[in-house]
Parts: structure tokens; C-alpha cells; sequence
């Protein structure tokens, strides 16, 4: 997946949702103006030198290194404990809905489909209750289940490519029952802070580091950017032989890659810009579990 002249105002929005996260206010005069101003101009050299032939989460990556850089914190750590929260205390009342289903690995991957909702590089705010509710009984836009249960069945590992922390909460119910049916799981997070993305403090906060084996990837890139995670991740991702990957940067970043020719990768996510959502060519809030 390519740059799309569309993606231009989204990365600037990124900076906006930053700068406002980061509770250094920029409105008015004063130290939160100049910040504004510097995060604004500091990003735009990182813009000019985007290799358009590449994924928006490369571009991305290098802006949100440059806006940390300038603001010399994580602007996002804040929001991402208290959705780790939040996205707790949701999946908790959801416990009667997978030891009902009579399907509980559908129920589950729905779910963490849902998850997927709590995006703050893209949106401010989020309900939770009713995106699970749509996940549960709206239809999956593009539905690879059958051929996933059966990947699933036949695998004995798993690498699990966490995306959003809040998000990861849903990911532990999906985990849970993976390992219930005997597999052996490995769930990935980033090497360190970017946007909202899951690192190791948020898969301890959400217990998931409880349950099975938790990795870093070695990298603070956007999405999986294979050529730059480490050379312990690449060996991991290599020999895996089932991947489920989460989240739309994930998916931005592997769609197009199969390095051994013969990879099983399940994408679950939501399409949540318009430029993703035309290039699979479906409405935008799309829900997808879809094989590579």
C-alpha cells in the first residue's frame, strides 16, 4: 500500500491529536504555542523526504519520532493507561458471552475485531459498548473465518501482532481461547512508544504478559516494518507458520509481504480512513478478517 494524496491531511491531524494529548496546550500564547509551532515545522522535513512509494506508516513513523523528539514525552501514555482500563472493565462483563457461544473462537476473533475501535491516531474518543455491540451483530465485511478456524485447528503456534494498547484488553479474550485449544501463543508489542501502540507496560496493565509468552519487536515503527524490528523479531515472524496480525498499520505494512512464499497471516481489523477502506475497495468502518 502506497501514499495516497489523502493520507497528507491525516498525518497532520496525527501532529493535532498529539500536541492535544500531550496536555501541553497550544491555544493562546505562551510555552503551548511555540510547541504548536515547532511540532507543526518540525514534522514538515520528515513529510518532504517520505518516500511516497512506501506504506503511510513509514512516513508516519519518522513524524511521530520527530514529535516526541520535540516534545520530550510520549504524548499518548495517558490515554493508552486509561483505555487499558476502560477496555478491562468492558471485557469483564463480556466474560458470559464467550462461555455462552457456541462457537467461542467466532465470538472471540469478533471481539477482538471491535477491539480494534480504540485508534487515537485517528480518533479523540471512543465508544466501546456500542462498537462491541455492532461486532457482535453486524456483519464482517470481508469474512475469511472458515479458512481462519481451520488455520487455527491445524497450527500448534501462534504469533499474535498486538496493535493499539485499550485494544489489547479484547486481545487477551481472543489469546485466552487460542490457548484454551492448546496452542502456543506468542503476542508481539512494539519495542518502544508510538501513537498508542502496545508496548511491554501495556501488555503487563492488561495481564496479558499472564497468559503467554510476550515479545517486543525491537522497533518503534508503525505498523510491522519488518526491515526494521529486530533481528530476534524477523527470526520469530520467519518460522512462524500462523500470524494473526491486528490493526490497520499492521496491514498497511504486510499485505504485500510473504517472505517465505508459503505464510499464513490473518488480518482482523477495522477500516477506519477512507484510503484504506478504497483500497479494499469497501465502506469505510468496515470490519475484516481477511487471509493474506
Amino acid at each position: 500500500m502506497k501514499v495516497h494524496p489523502d493520507c497528507f491531511p491525516c498525518f497532520f491531524r496525527q501532529a493535532v491529536i498529539a500536541l492535544r494529548l500531550s496536555e501541553k496546550t497550544f491555544e493562546g500564547h505562551g510555552e503551548g504555542l511555540f510547541l504548536f509551532e515547532a511540532v507543526m515545522k518540525g514534522i514538515m522535513p520528515e513529510l518532504q523526504k517520505a518516500d511516497l512509494s512506501k506504506s503511510p506508516a513509514h512516513a508516519t513513523t519518522f513524524m511521530h519520532r520527530r514529535i516526541r523528539e520535540i516534545l520530550r514525552v510520549d504524548p499518548f501514555k495517558k490515554v493508552k493507561s486509561d483505555y487499558n482500563r476502560l477496555a478491562a472493565e468492558a471485557c469483564g462483563r463480556l466474560s458470559g458471552v464467550i462461555s455462552g457461544s457456541p462457537d467461542p473462537l467466532f465470538t472471540a476473533s469478533r471481539l477482538a475485531i471491535a477491539g480494534n475501535i480504540i485508534d487515537f491516531g485517528i480518533f479523540t474518543s471512543v465508544d466501546i459498548d456500542a462498537t462491541v455491540k455492532r461486532a457482535l451483530e453486524g456483519p464482517i465485511a470481508c469474512d475469511d473465518y472458515a479458512s481462519f478456524k481451520e488455520a487455527v485447528e491445524n497450527a500448534r503456534d501462534i504469533l499474535y501482532l498486538v496493535d493499539n494498547a485499550g485494544e489489547i484488553a479484547f486481545d487477551r479474550i481472543l489469546i485466552e481461547v487460542l490457548k484454551k485449544m492448546g496452542k502456543d501463543v506468542t503476542a508481539v508489542v512494539k519495542g518502544s512508544p508510538v501513537l498508542n501502540d502496545a508496548t511491554m507496560e501495556d501488555a503487563r496493565e492488561t495481564g496479558i504478559t499472564d497468559i503467554c509468552t510476550v515479545v517486543d519487536n525491537g522497533s518503534d515503527c508503525i505498523g510491522t516494518i519488518l526491515d526494521m524490528t529486530s533481528p530476534e523479531f524477523r527470526d520469530l515472524y520467519d518460522k512462524a507458520g500462523l500470524v494473526i496480525s491486528k490493526g490497520q498499520g499492521n496491514f498497511e505494512t504486510l499485505m504485500d509481504e510473504d517472505r517465505q512464499g508459503k505464510k499464513k497471516i490473518f488480518f482482523l481489523f477495522q477500516s477506519k480512513c477512507e484510503v484504506v477502506s478504497q483500497e479494499l475497495g469497501l465502506p469505510l468502518k468496515s470490519m475484516l478478517l481477511k487471509r493474506l
